[in-house]
């Protein structure tokens, strides 16, 4: 059977490209190893939030007195809530057969290889082989968590977050390398369940990639809360022939030696671009990465690829953005390249961390004479009257000609904030008109227009 476009891998960007393009009319399929919704859907984005909003939800009753309540003997049951995070995905997981099969999508289920001449070869699950054509082919394999050298990952003392997200039991110590969004929010759940949590990271600030005031406020809460944390410093081996894991970590300090139940390497992740058929089509790679153009046009006529197997940020949404991008293309219309200075970045530990453009320390390394808010949640109604005072809202505008070139949060819920900056950078918004824009009282969201005001020296209520 020829398709017009045959997608490889089925996670936010593959699933998204596949039902664009049957919107645009084209004859569809798709192909997955594993489960629909890939990585993010059933091992990453979504069952983590799902666990994250347990231990929230402890957190919550264990500080119930703050809020005038009483709760007695409250306890977390760890196996139902990685149970309720699993349901959480597969109910997630039957959304989109329900998605393919309303777009008319035909599903291949089995392992995948491009091969020339606009084929690929699927090894089903009782090793049949079956080869599908079709106009166009696109590679969205998606990544896996990267595995250092020093640390082999066993899955049974030194896991990644698959594991980490449905362990049987409880760890009593964790400790967690790397400081990204996945190593903070696995500390944070941990944390609030009661593990004992370690964190290492090998730059001088957790969370490295956001402002650096951000990454020292969430050092602060975490410290706060009895997470520890070692910067400039790193995991040098694991041994794991005894009960418990011994680490030995290069601290500033010397070499320190941590015995600890699990340990979880989160450093990152690398692109599923192995044995996927590549080589034998001549497809072009580069530092393993997929190389393609603006539209997501491989090198070899008639293949495509997008979402972590190329050069941008390894998140859900630039995926599905990418794959939106490039069906569009195929199918004749004149998409914008996608802009990647203007993606948002969400982090769902507890305070959350979102940001969008240029941190503060690289708008001045650009060159830019800059002008910069800040609006402390403590001064906020609606963050005092929730009990989340902890973070601020951050904003740097260029002093020039008032571009909006980057805001940063950390606090409450900001996560669902950042979007209101990304479309007013889309829409080349300056700082005057945001603070004449009016925003609803009181609300978390008053802190941007506050930000902004503060950066100009017009805030009220600070």
């Amino acid at each position: 059977m020829n398709y017009d476009l045959i997608v490889l891998g089925t996670g936010p960007g593959g699933y998204v490209a596949a039902i664009r393009a049957s919107q645009l009319g084209m004859k569809v399929a798709v192909v997955e190893k594993e489960s629909l919704g890939g990585i993010c859907l059933n091992w990453g984005c979504i069952p983590t939030k799902a666990l994250l909003k347990s231990a929230q939800v402890f957190e919550y009753i264990q500080h119930a007195k703050d809020y005038g309540i009483t709760v007695d003997k409250a306890s977390a049951d760890f196996t139902a809530v990685v149970k309720r995070s699993r349901g959480v995905a597969d109910g997630m997981s039957k959304g989109i057969q329900f998605l393919m099969k309303k777009n008319k999508i035909d599903i291949i289920m089995g392992y995948g290889k491009v091969k020339p001449g606009k084929k690929i070869s699927v090894t089903a699950a009782d090793g049949k082989v079956t080869d599908y054509s079709a106009n166009h082919i696109m590679i969205a394999t998606g990544g896996r968590a990267r595995q250092l050298p020093n640390v082999p990952i066993d899955g049974e003392k030194v896991i990644e977050y698959r594991k980490a997200m449905s362990l049987d039991k409880q760890p009593e110590s964790l400790l967690v390398i790397g400081s990204g969004a996945i190593g903070v929010e696995f500390a944070y759940f941990y944390a609030t369940m009661g593990t004992k949590v370690t964190i290492v990271e090998f730059m001088p600030n957790i969370v490295p990639v956001e402002d650096e005031e951000v990454s020292k406020a969430l050092e602060k809460i975490y410290k706060k809360n009895g997470i520890e944390i070692l910067t400039n410093s790193s995991v040098e081996s694991v041994d794991t022939t005894g009960k418990l894991c011994k680490v030995s970590v290069k601290t500033p300090d010397g070499m320190k030696t941590f015995e600890v139940e699990k340990v979880l390497s989160a450093a990152g992740v690398v692109a599923n671009i192995e044995n996927i058929g590549l080589e034998e089509v001549g497809i072009a790679t580069d530092k393993g990465k997929i190389m393609v153009n603006d539209f997501y046009q491989t090198n070899i006529p008639g293949y495509y690829a997008i979402g972590d197997v190329v050069k941008g940020q390894a998140l859900a949404h630039v995926a599905s953005a990418e794959g939106i991008i490039c069906v569009e293309k195929i199918a004749g219309h004149h998409p914008e390249p996608l802009d990647y200075g203007n993606i948002p970045g969400c982090t769902y530990c507890w305070p959350e961390i979102a940001s969008v453009g240029m941190t503060e320390k690289q708008a001045k390394e650009a060159g830019y004479e800059i002008k910069v808010g800040k609006f402390p949640f403590s001064a906020s109604g609606k963050a005092s009257a929730s009990g989340a005072k902890d973070g601020f809202v951050k904003v740097i505008f260029d002093a020039k000609y008032g571009e909006w070139l980057g805001a940063h949060m950390i606090g409450a819920n900001v996560t669902e904030m950042i979007a209101e900056v990304v479309a007013a950078r889309k829409l080349e918004t300056t700082g005057h008109e945001i603070i004449k824009t009016v925003h609803p009282h009181p609300t978390m969201s008053e802190a941007v227009m506050e930000a902004t005001a503060a950066a100009y020296g017009e805030v009220i209520h600070l």
